[in-house]
């Protein structure tokens, strides 16, 4: 009697269980939104992550739904289904119209993990106020004030290269190195030496973080598919000796400031003069702004700059186009590399535009809808506290819109031909209100790079050199796959 009470439990659980999948296995189509059928416990996002990158699975998908519907469903896990649009007039609305609707990205909220908590993933009142407080930093003026500290440090990037002794280099390396160097002074006013001393604790910090072993991929799953619990667990995505290195820079450097009154034109001074609702921002705001101003910075500039000299590396003529626009703009300033100078080359934000499309270090914008969203001139609904994603990646490979996609054209970003686009058909830094708000530093000290390279050195591939490039499968920020080693020629 017993065993048939436990069978018949047993049985009547499976069917709830079966019933319980079921009913998460159609949620989209339930409420009308084309999308593929999940696999538990995975979603559509089987071998992401470890045989290839999201950006494979999402191009996937809007291939396929793209001529169909303005948005379809991608089921992240059964648990964590997500809504992508991908009609740009829609995009549009959402990052810029209807920004009220959708100025949060609906991550999860870590109050335990201190560096989480910065100006990427804070939300409602508490972002604006952020936002606002920190956009006097990112100016043209501040641009040119911070531009000379980062052309000092290219100096000693093109000094370190020509001491190698070497024919082939890891450009990812060095220019990671670089980069690193950049931020750590014009950030917290450190010299961190990372080009001479690779083992330096900026650097090392630094890769540790972007690091994806089992143990972060487990905790980024966690976050996807069970952030209640994830939360409860209190699951930091930041490594504890990473968030103890930043604290304590930060925290000694401020003391050491206010103790002798010293100012800096940096970063870290604007953070310490906020009025934040009346109040200065804590050790942990500050910590948290300027790790992101960090992280944002070394690794997105430096695959940006690895991956323009990959590009130019395999197609001569424009490495030999673009060191002629270089030269013949330099030779206007004295041979000086001057901001106005670096603004005047329009090649130059061509091939860098370019590169972006082709390799943008951001796949897929999210945003999170605050409530029912009716896609306009369809009878689609996304629901209230829904997230979307926007596959940036797969729109900058839409042949409608650039023919031959995976050639690399930077004349698709002559004037002519940008103002024959939709507006919406390029975003590698996002559009609208929570857009990269960096993206003038980002953008200037990747050109700097770039200029003072060719200047000196001519970039061919080698024997090592990956053709076709393949992605890093479980990379934060999209990376290469393999080591970029690339032969230089010193001119």
């Amino acid at each position: 009697m017993a065993a048939a009470i436990l069978i018949s439990l047993l049985c009547g659980a499976a069917v709830v269980c079966w019933y319980w999948i079921r009913s998460k296995a159609t949620y989209f189509e339930r409420l009308g939104f084309l999308s593929k059928r999940p696999t538990f416990p995975h979603g559509n996002l089987k071998g992401v992550d470890t045989e290839f990158h999201l950006s494979h699975v999402l191009k996937q998908l809007y291939e396929e739904f793209k001529n169909k519907s303005a948005a379809h469903g991608l089921y992240r896990s059964l648990l964590s289904p997500i809504f992508v649009v991908t009609d740009l007039d829609v995009i549009k609305d959402i990052l810029i119209k209807d920004f009220d609707n959708f100025r949060n990205r609906g991550i999860i909220k870590l109050e335990h993990d201190i560096l989480f908590n910065h100006l990427f993933s804070i939300q409602d009142e508490p972002w604006k106020t952020m936002r606002s407080n920190l956009s006097p930093s990112f100016t043209s003026g501040k641009m040119k004030i911070m531009f000379h500290t980062v052309v000092d440090i290219s100096h000693q990037l093109v000094a370190y290269m020509k001491e190698q002794d070497v024919e082939v280099v890891d450009v990812k390396e060095v220019l990671g190195r670089f980069t690193t160097d950049v931020i750590g002074n014009v950030a917290f006013g450190l010299e961190s030496n990372s080009l001479q001393e690779p083992n330096s604790m900026f650097r090392k910090m630094g890769l540790k973080f972007f690091s994806s072993d089992r143990i972060q991929l487990l905790k980024i799953f966690m976050l996807r598919a069970f952030p209640a619990i994830a939360r409860q667990l209190k699951i930091c995505l930041t490594p504890t000796d990473v968030t103890d290195f930043f604290v304590g820079i930060i925290r000694d450097t401020v003391d050491y400031r206010r103790k002798n009154k010293i100012e800096r034109k940096d970063f870290l001074d604007l953070l310490l003069k906020v009025d934040n609702g009346g109040r200065p921002l804590s050790l942990n705001e500050m910590t948290a702004q300027s790790f992101l101003f960090w992280i944002a910075g070394f690794e997105s500039s430096s695959s940006t700059a690895t991956f323009c000299l990959y590009l130019l590396s395999i197609n001569q003529n424009i490495q030999d186009e673009l060191r002629n626009e270089i030269r013949s703009t330099l030779s206007k300033y004295d041979n000086q590399l001057t901001y106005e100078a670096m603004v005047e080359m329009k090649y130059l934000q061509m091939v860098i535009d370019e590169t972006l499309r082709l390799y943008g270090t951001v796949v897929n914008l999210v945003r999170q809808a605050e409530k029912d969203y009716r896609i306009p001139n369809t009878e689609l609904v996304i629901p209230k506290g829904k997230r979307i994603f926007i596959p940036i990646h797969a729109i900058h490979h839409d042949p409608e819109y650039y023919p031959e996609p995976d050639k690399f054209i930077p004349e698709r970003f002559s004037d002519d031909n940008k103002n024959t686009r939709h507006p919406m058909a390029h975003l590698p830094f996002g559009n609208g209100p929570r857009n990269c708000l960096g993206l003038r530093f980002g953008l200037m000290q990747t050109k700097i790079s770039i200029i003072q390279l060719l200047m000196n050195f001519k970039f061919s591939p080698s024997s090592q050199t990956p053709i076709p490039m393949v992605l890093h499968p479980s990379a934060l920020v999209l990376s290469p796959r393999d080591v970029i080693h690339l032969k230089i020629e010193q001119l």
